[in-house]
């Protein structure tokens, strides 16, 4: 039965907290022009529309999770999305993986944040509140869902199945309700997607709050007020924002198969542009707390930023990537809604910035080359034409959408190598970067000249030099331009360790975010270089075989063909493939599917056997067991040196009807390395293609070769009773048993021969991993043999890349040490606003 309440319920808070959103936008309006005595009627009203607006949008969100918690596909969302199979945390990754999911978990950060800002910054709460109300306004318009005409505002998460989708069904019974979903996206099956993008859209979210403060202080003549509230808010959200990156970026290297951590996908290029334009626009307000300059500078940054934001969102929802980009979203018609979105506040900022910038202050005094000022600004210009290099070739679609809107033609496409291209560009920002955040530091914790430069920058090059060649030399980098990286990347952290040091020992932990920073940059362009640059495939096909000619050469030059039990040399290792498992429910470890046999239910099994795991029983023979998306193939790969097991690997698969076969790679962390594997290629138990039927005419006893199989038949047995068979009274059961020997493995096969009267029922046995069925053909009492009809099929198998990661360790250390550094740099800011705010001076 269909459900519409929770639709109603969540469509009518979708209009309310558009309204509302207007509303609130209103009375902040005039809650800030009005005179002070109306002041705190105005400031009652909105705060009350706000405190509307914020419960329709977390109605919104809870009616939506409701939807598919409940599994009610009955609505297009939950149908497109979710499955019966997902388990919790997966359910809460498909409430985001369809646009209006995005789009409403965006809406709620942002009433998170807006009820932050009425309680800590109430003199600012007025013009602020407008901006985050007229860009909730936008956004929840992006989910209306409401058509008048021709013209359709938004795309509603709580229409129909039946009105979204035109199949006969619905014409002989409009109430049918599918048994189940199509699911959620194979390759966001993965923890991290429950927890990547509420950080990334977070960190979307926050670059509203310096943007907000901005134009509130544009607007209302504080030209140079807005830096102190607004700073602390831009270095979170540059923390937020790089850790969402980050975290795309280890999900990528976790779940993906392109053999890294990043692509250079236009998708990527969308959220990490505008975070280095923030990152530039936080040292240029620095620099004005400082010393009243790069005011200007920090206004250009703050809106470009903000912009970029909603840039990004345009390019990946919008549908223009869609033939560049594997991220990216179909386009649900919502390309001039983002449109106007983005134009609105890029022409309000632009107008406010032209019109008050004459009376913007700024430093008449020109910057001295000894002086931080200039060497921020060098840096931030650096930063700006990183992002810039970036962006202008992945916006090549949008240029290409333009000139054909125009009638025109366009025949530009995006860098066909995307990591070459760009990586050759960003390594050398990257060294500018690495060496200005080293010198940097001595210009702002010291005045310097010519000769005090020299003398403070000489033993931390020195250092920096000594380390380098350790470095190159145990790192056998011979690449100039490698080399380069690591003496950039050395003194970098060398002089900002030397800056912590000083810093820690005279003053206070909480001026080193800066210095932490910049030394978690260092060891990022380290990791980075060794990682990928000195990224080193071990897989070779030695066997001298192309495994399909379908395949490009470096699919059959780069991957290992491993048969099921039969050791294989990749490299110092011997790796065994010794099959397929799945992940059950409870079990700590995987499970052999040999021990499982599939029901008619989803996500659930028999258990063939005792499932046992470091000795403790969790399932019993015959039980029904839970599996964790049945769909998930896991690979035992055990890795031995000589006679000695070392450890043992579990790449996964999933073979998807529209995508093909989905693969996730498995690791093998060392301190100074990954030992990186996936699976390209698999055997296909599905529809075997069987050989000619073979007989053979053994006695007890005897041996004989199945395919290459010593085969020993042990005898045979009368049975009482088979599982699933009723016998009669004068029926004959009789089992062989037969040892097939596979490399170390026995494997016994149990075909079944039963008589009944003039009849012959025939049981096989039946090994995928084989690749054999065995029957028993025939009983010969004459001869005491069996006649056996064996039928084979191509033995389980799994084809293999692996890669050897070196110091990517180091990398992810620098990132954890770099947003180490935004949160102390946080809490200072933090700790400045909360003194000020005791003194009265802010509040």
């Amino acid at each position: 039965m269909i459900n519409t309440f929770i639709g109603n319920l969540g469509h009518f808070a979708v209009i309310l907290a558009f309204v509302s959103s207007l509303v609130t936008a209103f009375g902040y309006y005039q809650f800030t022009v009005v005179p002070e005595l109306e002041k705190k009627t105005w400031q009652r009203f909105s705060r009350l529309a706000f405190y509307i607006h914020s419960a329709a949008g977390i109605t919104i969100a809870l009616a939506l999770f409701e939807i598919i918690y409940s599994h009610r596909f009955e609505y297009f969302y939950a149908y497109s999305h979710s499955s019966k199979a997902l388990p919790v945390h997966y359910m809460i990754s498909s409430f985001w993986e369809g646009q209006e999911g995005s789009f409403i978990l965006w809406i709620v950060w942002n009433v998170l944040l807006g009820l932050v800002l009425i309680r800590t910054n109430k003199a600012w709460e007025g013009p602020v509140m407008v901006v985050f109300a007229l860009v909730q306004a936008f956004l929840v318009s992006m989910i209306l869902g409401v058509v008048i005409g021709d013209l359709k505002i938004g795309s509603s998460p709580f229409i129909l199945l039946r009105d979204a989708v035109s199949a006969p069904v619905f014409q002989i019974n409009p109430d049918f309700v599918p048994e189940d979903g199509t699911g959620l996206n194979p390759l966001l099956q993965n923890i991290w997607m429950v927890i990547h993008p509420p950080t990334l859209f977070l960190g979307y979210a926050t670059t509203l709050v310096p943007f907000a403060f901005l134009i509130g202080g544009l607007a209302t003549r504080k030209y140079t007020e807005w830096v102190r509230p607004a700073l602390p808010w831009a270095q979170f959200s540059a923390m937020v924002l790089g850790m969402g990156i980050i975290m795309g970026a280890y999900w990528a290297y976790v779940t993906l198969n392109f053999g890294g951590y990043w692509n250079w996908d236009p998708v990527e290029n969308a959220v990490y542009v505008p975070w280095l334009i923030l990152v530039a626009g936080i040292h240029t307000m620095i620099t004005f707390k400082k010393s009243s300059t790069a005011l200007k500078s920090s206004i250009v940054l703050i809106i470009a930023t903000f912009i970029l934001v909603l840039y990004a969102t345009f390019l990946v929802r919008s549908g223009v990537l869609g033939d560049s980009s594997v991220h990216s979203f179909t386009d649900l018609g919502l390309s001039g809604q983002l449109l106007i979105y983005m134009l609105f506040f890029l022409a309000v900022a632009v107008y406010l910035a032209a019109r008050h910038w004459k009376h913007i202050p700024s430093s008449e005094k020109e910057a001295s080359v000894y002086s931080r000022e200039f060497w921020i600004f060098i840096g931030a210009i650096t930063l700006a034409l990183m992002a810039f290099q970036v962006i202008l070739p992945t916006s090549i679609p949008v240029w290409n959408a333009i000139v054909e809107s125009f009638g025109g033609i366009s025949n530009m496409a995006p860098p066909a190598d995307q990591v070459g291209f760009y990586t050759k560009f960003q390594l050398w920002f990257a060294v500018t970067v690495a060496l200005l955040s080293a010198v940097g530091q001595y210009f702002w914790w010291n005045k310097m000249d010519a000769k005090a430069l020299r003398e403070a920058l000489v033993m931390p090059y020195v250092l920096a030099v000594i380390l380098s060649a350790v470095i190159i030399v145990f790192g056998k980098v011979y690449d100039i331009s490698y080399i380069v990286v690591v003496l950039a990347s050395t003194f970098t952290i060398v002089a900002n360790s030397t800056i912590l040091y000083r810093l820690i020992k005279k003053s206070t932990f909480k001026l080193a975010g800066g210095s932490l920073a910049h030394i978690g940059l260092g060891m990022v362009l380290i990791g980075v270089m060794f990682s990928s640059g000195y990224s080193q495939v071990i897989s070779f096909n030695m066997s001298g075989l192309t495994y399909s000619n379908a395949w490009e050469d470096e699919l059959n030059k780069e991957h290992v063909l491993l048969w099921i039990n039969k050791p294989t040399q990749i490299k110092e290792y011997t790796a065994i493939y010794r099959g397929r498992q799945k992940k059950v429910k409870g079990v700590p470890g995987l499970v052999n599917v040999n021990l499982l046999k599939s029901t008619d239910n989803v996500n659930e099994a028999i258990a063939l056997g005792d499932i046992v795991y470091r000795g403790k029983t969790f399932y019993e023979k015959g039980e029904r067991v839970p599996i964790v998306l049945e769909e998930n193939d896991y690979f035992q790969i055990d890795y031995y040196k000589g006679e000695e097991y070392q450890f043992t690997l579990n790449p996964m698969s999933q073979f998807n009807t529209s995508m093909g076969l989905i693969s996730s790679p498995d690791s093998r962390r060392f301190i100074d390395k990954d030992l990186y594997t996936f699976v390209s290629a698999i055997n296909d138990f599905e529809d075997p293609e069987w050989r000619d039927d073979e007989f053979f005419e053994v006695a007890p006893g005897e041996t004989f070769f199945i395919s290459d199989f010593v085969t020993e038949f042990q005898g045979g047995e009368v049975l009482n009773q088979i599982e699933g068979v009723d016998l009669r009274d004068g029926d004959v059961a009789v089992k062989a048993k037969l040892v097939v020997m596979d490399y170390d493995i026995e494997k016994i096969l149990e075909p079944i021969f039963i008589i009944r009267g003039n009849q012959v029922g025939k049981i096989p046995a039946i090994d995928n991993e084989l690749g054999v069925k065995v029957e028993i053909d025939n009983i010969l009492p004459e001869s005491n043999q069996f006649s056996f009809k064996v039928n084979r099929y191509q033995k389980d198998y799994v084809v293999l890349k692996a890669i050897i990661k070196p110091q990517i360790n180091i990398l992810w250390a620098g990132t954890i040490i770099m947003l180490f550094g935004f949160c102390v740099a946080i809490y200072r800011r933090y700790d400045e606003f909360r003194k000020m705010r005791d003194k009265g001076l802010e509040y």
